[in-house]
């Protein structure tokens, strides 16, 4: 809330995938914040971040006098203070399968990450890409089709509403869209693709893409 001070720090929005990750949850949850923005390319980025972080990296959530600089302690941090936002899956069963799968997301798929940066307006598609990237690729659309078929009857998400999972998977859609072609080949039945198409046609990731933009063109 606003009179709570929230104060994300982010980065740029093309690019810092974990700087999207707790703005969309704090958009789709409807919990209004101040956005400070530091361009990553910047020469004196570093002594920027460090002004909001000894961590030296974004986001930042400050509230009053509290520091949260982790993406995923943010999002818990939302949770735990907006449980009405039911920003985690009621049912325990899905919750814990929802907290798994960010997890994994937060410690794993470094290949993708690796060799397939986030470029949220690019369009590169690559015919072939590491083996490790392919194993990454296999085991987010195998996860994704997971959720959907145990847990998103009700709705276009991983666990049918909104939640957490998907805001720690955004980008990882967002890759996808940048450089696979053809999820098919990695096993999609049309669930991940359906799943990319309902992420991108949120009202804010429009925003997101829009900031994106405005960025871009003021390079």
């Amino acid at each position: 809330m606003a009179d709570d001070g929230f104060q994300l720090i982010i980065g740029n929005k093309n690019t810092s995938s974990w700087s999207l990750r707790p703005w969309l949850a704090f958009k789709q949850a409807g919990i209004p914040f101040k956005e400070v923005r530091i361009n990553l390319r910047a020469p004196d980025m570093k002594v920027q971040i460090l002004a909001h972080s000894p961590a030296g990296k974004v986001p930042v959530l400050w509230v009053g006098d509290l520091m949260i600089w982790d993406s995923l302690a943010i999002l818990e941090f939302l949770a735990d203070r907006y449980p009405e936002k039911a920003l985690w899956p009621e049912h325990p069963a899905a919750r814990a399968v929802a907290r798994a799968a960010s997890a994994e997301m937060h410690s794993g798929f470094q290949p993708l990450r690796e060799h397939c940066p986030m470029k949220f307006l690019s369009k590169e598609p690559r015919s072939e890409l590491p083996e490790a990237v392919d194993d990454n690729i296999r085991r987010v659309v195998g996860l994704w089709k997971d959720c959907r078929s145990r847990f998103g009857a009700d709705g276009p998400f991983l666990f049918s509403r909104f939640s957490i999972a998907d805001a720690m998977y955004a980008p990882v859609a967002s890759r996808l869209r940048t450089y696979v072609t053809d999820l098919g080949a990695f096993g999609d039945d049309g669930t991940a693709a359906a799943y990319i198409d309902a992420l991108f046609a949120l009202p804010a990731m429009e925003e997101w893409a829009q900031g994106a933009r405005e960025e871009m063109a003021a390079r």
